[in-house]
Parts: C-alpha cells; structure tokens; sequence
C-alpha cells in the first residue's frame, strides 16, 4: 500500500500564483487516487463515515454546506480547504437552498469500496 500523504506533506505541494486577472491554485493531483467534485443537493446529507486506506483533502466551492470532521460541525467559507485523516468520521450535509459542492481529492491507494459508515439516513450499510 503506497503512503497517505499528512496534511503538511499535501499543503507544501499546494502552489499558488498570483496574476494580473487573479490567481490560481494547483494541488498535488498526482498524489490523488482520485478527484472527484461532490454535489450535495439541498437538504441531501452524506453517511457519516471514515475510510481505512485513504484521507480526504476538501475544497469547498459554494455556501451553504455543514461539515463534521470528527467532533468538529461547522459551515465553512467558499475556498475553505480541509483535511481529513484516514480513519477520521466525516460527512456533508447541504443546509442552503441551493445545490453546494466540494471538491475532494484521495489520498492513499482506494476505492469506491473503502468506505465504513457509522450512521445513514438512507438505510445504507
């Protein structure tokens, strides 16, 4: 099994380059078992859950998401970026009136299968 990168590992690798329009940020993608952007549709909740093989890096890209990394619940900012451990419980939920989105990267060797859920409102397993 390959190395979960740390958060320190996966922030140093973040580039970011200002511009005469703006800026950009590039994220370490060739660390990534997968990138994927999550659309949570309003009043839509994920499991709660954790993963054995892989930590999560999140970038939120709209308002009105609540987060719960582990004993943590808040509702982040647009462009908040967040890291969570393997092994750390995790879900979104959307409390906004519009659909809002994440843009989540995998960290360590895994799949659709690696995941433990500890709670679901949709009687998943």
């Amino acid at each position: 099994m390959a190395e979960i990168p740390d958060r320190e590992k996966v922030r140093e690798l973040i580039y970011e380059e200002h511009r005469p329009w703006g800026k950009f940020r590039s994220y370490p993608h060739r660390l990534a078992s997968s990138l994927k952007i999550i659309t949570v549709n309003p009043g839509g909740i994920l499991s709660l859950q954790y993963h054995r093989k892989r930590s999560e890096y999140w970038v939120v890209l709209d308002s009105g998401l609540e987060i719960t990394v582990g004993e943590k619940v808040w509702q982040p900012e647009p462009g908040e970026e967040i890291y969570i451990p393997a092994e750390t419980p995790h879900r979104l939920k959307a409390v906004g009136q519009q659909p809002a989105r994440v843009m989540e990267l995998w960290l360590g060797e895994s799949d659709e299968n690696d995941i433990v859920r500890l709670e679901d409102v949709y009687g998943r397993d």
